[in-house]
Order: C-alpha cells, then sequence, then structure tokens
C-alpha cells in the first residue's frame, strides 16, 4: 500500500492535527477513564479498518497496563465476560456513533440512555467528544492510507 500524502512532517497536515492532539489532551483531564477510552478509540478504529489508530491505541492501552485477553476481545465485546457494564455501554455507544450513516435515526435512545445510566455528564461529554474525534483521525488515516506498524508509546507526546 502506497502512502497517499504524507501527514507527519507536512506543514499545513501537521498544523491540523495539533488541534486533534490538542482535543486529545483536553479528555486526558475529563473525568472519562483512560481505560474506557482507550477500549472506545480502539473499537472505532476497528470498525473504521484504521490500522495506524488500531496499532496506537492497542499499544497505548497495553502500555498503561490493559491486559492482552481484553484488548484481544474487544471487536467481540458483546460475547465477552470481561467487560463491564459501562464499558460495554460506551462499545455500544461507539459502534452506533461510528455507524452513525448505518442507521437512519442515528443513535437509537436506548443506546444514550443506557450510556447515559453509567456516566455523568461530563463524562458522558467526553466520551462523545473522543468518539467524534477519533473517527475524524480515522478518516484522515484511510483516506491518506497511512501505513501502520511502527507507532511507539508516547512518540507524539
Amino acid at each position: 500500500m502506497e502512502t497517499r500524502l504524507k501527514l507527519l512532517g507536512n506543514p499545513a497536515a501537521e498544523k491540523a492535527l495539533k488541534h486533534l492532539a490538542a482535543v486529545g489532551r483536553v479528555l486526558d483531564d475529563s473525568p472519562l477513564s483512560n481505560v474506557t477510552r482507550e477500549l472506545v478509540l480502539l473499537r472505532a478504529s476497528q470498525i473504521n479498518g484504521c490500522g495506524v489508530c488500531v496499532d496506537m491505541h492497542t499499544k497505548d492501552a497495553e502500555h498503561a497496563g490493559e491486559t492482552s485477553t481484553r484488548l484481544h476481545l474487544v471487536s467481540a465485546w458483546r460475547e465477552a465476560t470481561v467487560f463491564t457494564d459501562a464499558e460495554r455501554a460506551a462499545l455500544e455507544l461507539t459502534e452506533h456513533a461510528t455507524r452513525i450513516a448505518d442507521a437512519a435515526g442515528g443513535v437509537p435512545d436506548e443506546v444514550w440512555d443506557n450510556a447515559a445510566a453509567h456516566y455523568g455528564e461530563e463524562e458522558l461529554t467526553a466520551l462523545v467528544t473522543a468518539i467524534a474525534v477519533i473517527n475524524a483521525a480515522n478518516r484522515l488515516n484511510v483516506m491518506t492510507r497511512q501505513p501502520a506498524g511502527g507507532y511507539r508509546p508516547g512518540m507524539f507526546a
């Protein structure tokens, strides 16, 4: 696969990506747990087929202490017994929000209500923001065919 557009080292791309990264840093200070956030970022990236982000968020989650069992089961979270009810609600919201074009009404009320039952307003805001931002990053990487596999935790800090 040949990269269509180099994002790193491209002044225009780096300027735009700096703002996406800034949102990520804001989310670092949110009450949403880093574990939940990494699971959500990984799941959206799997759905969107973004190898760069799957690589990054798997490695970041491992680096933060997440188990390989849970990471391997993110794509099959419905059948897995290793996720909390709150994590399951976040993963379900992620799937519906990421596949928003597949549902005529967007995110169903019951999916939203389930997430809202587990997360307060600040956490829910952070969750929704994380889902939106990862979908944007996934699209940038997939459209431009960014190569995966070379990420090291903290390399963009």
